[in-house]
């Protein structure tokens, strides 16, 4: 059973969703654009089946009481403050940590500046920072695959433009890989004032404060063949970039929308990676 949750901080609160036995182990997901929380229901609920405890916030920008204005304000140093600040408020000293496009850049970039809070690490589809960086630089289908980041800094252009036609172009995104009914939530939450320029500011906010390392604690990374954002080259790299066990899934023929377009595939994997690197034994709920 999904409730609902509301995680006051110092930036705003944050709207959530939340699944399984409060005394369970603690699972933090991190959404990407566009979507919210809801990107993760089935894998909550697979989790939750297990006794883990889940929860999926609406990130800054996407939860209406944590959306300040200015893109400065989506710096990638206070998306990783948003994560400490969330599992601070749920009373979580350590936690696992899964996230999905820009969720798994903040998911990478918390692993690597609070290595102590994160028990292990899931990222899907977005490759290490570092990685992604060093592709950017040396193989042009990744630079490719990558215009759109700077496209989408036109403003109020690119709000226009995606909402135009009843949203169009948001829900040509997801090009049938996600639920109908899923893809409707989004477009409904994009479509609210300030909404949508608040998700865009991930974008716009400028280049993170500093440099990331390494991640020295235990990660499973999952790509798709089917990726239009990230291809292969920034894919392959990241496990450089790993110390701690380091376990890199394909999917072939999916696309970038893993959460929903293969459900089942990635609850295993998470589920597999979880009970391989940590001391917790799960066991069904009844």
């Amino acid at each position: 059973m999904v409730t609902q949750l509301s995680i006051r901080t110092g930036v705003g609160v944050f709207d959530a969703i939340a699944a399984g036995p409060p005394e369970g182990r603690p699972v933090l997901l991190l959404h990407g654009f566009p979507q919210t929380g809801l990107v993760w229901q089935r894998q909550m609920a697979a989790l939750a089946a297990h006794g883990y405890w889940v929860v999926a916030p609406d990130q800054r920008g996407y939860s209406p009481g944590a959306r300040p204005q200015r893109p400065e304000d989506y710096r990638i140093g206070l998306l990783v403050d948003d994560v400490v600040a969330i599992s601070e408020q749920l009373g979580w000293a350590a936690f696992d940590l899964v996230g999905h496009d820009w969720g798994g850049a903040v998911a990478w970039w918390t692993a690597h500046a609070h290595p102590g809070r994160v028990r292990t690490l899931t990222v899907v589809s977005t490759p290490h920072p570092g990685a992604l960086a060093t592709t950017l630089r040396t193989d042009q289908d990744q630079r490719q695959r990558s215009h759109y980041m700077i496209d989408w800094r036109e403003t109020p252009a690119t709000e226009e433009r995606m909402l135009a036609d009843d949203a169009q172009e948001v829900r040509g995104f997801f090009a049938g890989k996600v639920p109908q009914d899923s893809a409707e939530a989004y477009v409904r939450h994009l479509s609210q004032p300030g909404a949508l320029t608040a998700a865009l500011n991930w974008y716009r906010a400028g280049r993170p404060d500093g440099t990331i390392g390494v991640i020295d604690v235990p990660t499973l990374y999952v790509w798709s063949t089917g990726d239009s954002a990230f291809g292969p080259a920034a894919a392959q790299q990241t496990g450089r970039w790993v110390n701690g066990p380091y376990r890199f899934e394909t999917l072939q023929g999916v696309s970038h929308w893993i959460p929903e377009e293969a459900p089942e595939t990635l609850s295993r994997l998470l589920l597999e990676h979880l009970r391989a690197n940590t001391p917790f034994v799960d066991s069904p709920k009844r």
